[in-house]
């Protein structure tokens, strides 16, 4: 048995010793550190190893198949889209086969357990709006998809959303730009796929869901529904009288609210000369985490960052009444950073399990918060809400998962050097922080 050809992008010595020689059905359970996890019906042979402080999913496909899904996962990182990253490939011409080697998404779920683990209804919208997303962002990018569906998906909890991650390209092309035709088909294949999903999910005994079948084709149609307008949001003409730069201003907000950082606008003038058509250029969803990063150093997920940035302004603006002075963007966000947000993850650090985010567990905190201060009709403050959660068992649909790496302990969110952005931000007052420890001046 003649060893293959090996391309590893991380060469370790942890996948530099593994049988690649070997189909990967045949490789030592004993000697090898593999895990169990559920990766539903699938084609092919599928395991994951435990290498480092991470996971690696093998899957072992035709040799042309695994070489094609290897090329496309490196352009579609590349191209800063939504997939999981291939770490290697090793092609094996004498039996025409290829074991391919991609990075397990940290903190992922697949669909069956994280709508098994929340409540249907919001949740479920959620995911729909990522699948939604997902295909849009590939669209744009010229990725004809193919096989869209739940299982090849893996999803995050991002902030109050949940992002999509394409998980399965054997069948994706990747060309110039897509026509309406080859957009459509994939759109349908993409209902078909989400309905069946959520239909097998309902008859299924993991849960008692309200869920029928009924009720999933209707839901995978709000897939189609939800793809159209936001495809029509960024890539439509708009036209707009020329005079009105208040509309102009309002699609661009739109835009960064949706996430997306505008690179260029384009304003043709019309032939009568008093409409112009507005065309916008939008990069990759980064508006909210470009920010962050900038002001705090913190990296954070695009819906993360929003939730984050919101909190970071309400704060300054309590800071800003409290000293009776006003304080830049820049100032409150390190003030927000060194007293708000790292001593509450230094006190959910240790709770919250190995497998969770700080900064999901933030969030949450922060959605609890929300909920707590409908409820009372007043702003209930941090404090409350950090405590109410806690004391909930901080409740995650990853919390407890087989999913997780095991002997691996959450890591403080990751920063950078911080760069100042300039300008100040307007919020609205709130006691959100008021709780927290810290030696501001209160009032």
């Amino acid at each position: 048995m003649s060893f293959p050809h090996l391309r590893l992008r991380q060469p370790t010595s942890e996948l530099i010793d593994l049988p690649w020689e070997k189909p990967l059905e045949a490789w030592p359970v004993a000697s090898l550190p593999f895990r169990e996890l559920d990766v539903g019906p699938s084609r092919h042979v599928v395991r994951f190893l435990a290498i480092g402080s991470g996971t690696l999913a093998l899957k072992e496909l035709p040799l042309e198949v695994g070489r094609s899904e290897f090329d496309v996962l490196r352009r579609l990182e590349t191209r800063e889209l939504p997939a999981v990253r291939a770490v290697g490939i090793a092609e094996a011409e004498e039996r025409d086969s290829a074991i391919l080697v991609t990075e397990y998404l940290a903190h992922s779920l697949q669909y069956r357990r994280l709508l098994t683990r929340l409540p249907a209804g919001p949740y479920r919208d959620r995911v729909m709006d990522g699948m939604a997303s997902l295909l849009v962002d590939l669209h744009r990018a010229g990725v004809y998809w193919g096989d869209c569906s739940l299982a090849n998906t893996l999803f995050q909890r991002d902030g109050d959303k949940i992002q999509a991650y394409l998980v399965d390209a054997e069948t994706s092309e990747i060309h110039p730009s897509l026509s309406d035709g080859q957009r459509d088909l994939d759109l349908e294949i993409l209902v078909e796929n989400v309905a069946y999903g959520l239909a097998d999910l309902a008859m299924s005994q993991l849960r008692d869901t309200d869920l029928d079948l009924d009720e999933a084709i209707v839901a995978a149609k709000g897939v189609r529904t939800r793809y159209l307008a936001l495809w029509d949001e960024l890539m439509s003409t708009h036209e707009l009288m020329a005079s009105d730069r208040q509309a102009i201003r309002a699609r661009i907000r739109r835009l960064n609210d949706l996430g997306f950082w505008v690179e260029e606008i384009e304003l043709e003038p019309s032939q009568a000369g008093q409409r112009v058509k507005m065309k916008v250029a939008v990069t990759n969803r980064t508006y909210h985490s470009r920010r962050l990063q900038r002001l705090t150093g913190l990296v954070a997920l695009e819906g993360q960052a929003r939730l984050l940035l919101n909190d970071m302004h309400e704060y300054t603006t309590w800071l800003e009444t409290a000293e009776g002075r006003p304080m830049s963007e820049a100032a409150g966000a390190q003030r927000w950073l060194e007293r708000v947000l790292e001593p509450t993850i230094v006190e959910l650090t240790p709770l919250i399990g190995p497998d969770r985010d700080p900064l999901q567990a933030y969030c949450d905190v922060l959605e609890e918060k929300w909920i707590l201060s409908e409820r009372a009709r007043h702003d209930v403050g941090l404090r409350t809400a950090i405590d109410s959660y806690l004391q909930l068992g901080a409740p995650a649909p990853e919390a407890g998962s087989p999913d997780a790496p095991p002997d691996v302990h959450p890591k403080p969110p990751r920063r950078t050097r911080a760069r100042p952005l300039a300008g100040g931000a307007t919020a609205r007052r709130t006691r959100a922080t008021r709780s927290i420890p810290r030696t501001d001046p209160l009032p």
